[in-house]
């Protein structure tokens, strides 16, 4: 399992639109498989699930996208997952590293960083 956060000033929905083109555009076997948008208060959480098959691997892998806004500003948490060939540790992470690096440069560039 590999993570990358980061907390920006922004505006969610925008982001959003952006990291899902982003992320399901890198990888003719990327899709979003599932999502969940809630607001709590004056905070709103949006969920993304991704999968995308690792040639490397030979196996799927998914990334989580959770993100919290609030009074303008965004918190964004990726996390893959999957990908592993063995029964009882990790080995061969070559296809959720290669994800999550696709997903840094979608949350990066979302936000306006790049």
């Amino acid at each position: 399992m590999a993570k990358y956060e980061k907390t920006f000033e922004g505006d969610l929905d925008q982001f959003l639109v952006a990291v899902d083109a982003s992320i399901v555009d890198q990888s003719a076997t990327a899709s979003i498989v599932d999502s969940s948008d809630v607001m709590v208060g004056a905070t709103r959480v949006a969920v993304r699930v991704y999968e995308r098959y690792s040639s490397l691997g030979g196996n799927r892998v998914s990334l989580n996208l959770t993100t919290a806004a609030c009074d303008g500003w965004v918190f964004a948490s990726a996390i893959t997952s999957g990908g592993s060939q063995a029964m009882f540790f990790k080995v061969n992470t070559v296809g959720e590293e290669s994800f999550l690096e696709a997903a840094i440069v979608a949350i990066q560039t979302a936000a306006g960083e790049r």
